[in-house]
């Protein structure tokens, strides 16, 4: 009888430690999770600071607006492989469009999506204030060819100061090396900055004219 009072205590102290090491091991297994996700993003913090502090850097002094697109173009690619970036810029009562395969401006013909956009898409995109999507955009009256289109990842980003729409950019690429969140974040980090560059070499440009 005694026995068999010991036995059935030891297999529920047994069961017991049992549970008890599981829930420590699930509690382990949470803890390990949160440590690597907030190592990943502390990971992606750093890369995000390091592209931000790159591209300062590289456009520092620039008073020339051909020459900040171009170097801001060639600094986005960088961070892109494989993308299309063209900046639309507001003006007056339309939008001046800027592309660079080199140091000079390159004609509209050679790109494929920048042919769909009209003004006002273009108007609508600068009053969304935000990123959008080919979706987005074929919400707002972006038409083309579907079939191309769809062969497309492709977002644009704002460009805003003091709550005033500058323009945007548009950046793209075959759709089988669809844009990241991340690099998405990227570029929209470094917007801030980039617009207060481009208004002062829009100024200098119209003080000398």
């Amino acid at each position: 009888m005694w026995d068999k009072q010991r036995h059935r205590r030891l297999r529920l102290l047994i069961k017991n430690l049992n549970k008890s090491r599981k829930k420590q091991a699930k509690k382990i297994d949470i803890l390990c999770n949160d440590f690597i996700a907030a190592q990943r993003d502390f990971i992606k913090s750093l890369k995000m600071i390091s592209f931000m502090a790159n591209f300062y850097e590289s456009i520092i002094g620039i008073t020339d607006l051909n020459s900040l697109l171009y170097a801001a173009v060639k600094l986005i690619k960088e961070e892109n492989d494989d993308a299309n970036v063209t900046f639309f810029l507001r003006q007056l009562d339309n939008f001046e469009m800027y592309m660079f395969e080199s140091e000079q401006p390159i004609t509209l013909e050679k790109q494929h999506l920048e042919n769909c956009f009209n003004a006002e898409l273009m108007d609508n995109i600068c009053k969304s204030n935000k990123v959008c999507t080919l979706d987005d955009m074929f919400a707002m009256g972006l038409q083309g060819n579907l079939i191309g289109l769809n062969k497309i990842s492709g977002v644009t980003i704002p460009l805003c100061l003091h709550g005033s729409s500058l323009g945007f950019i548009l950046i793209y690429r075959p759709s089988e090396n669809q844009l990241t969140a991340e690099e998405i974040s990227n570029v929209s980090a470094i917007t801030c900055g980039l617009s207060r560059a481009i208004q002062c070499c829009q100024a200098t440009l119209h003080s000398v004219d």
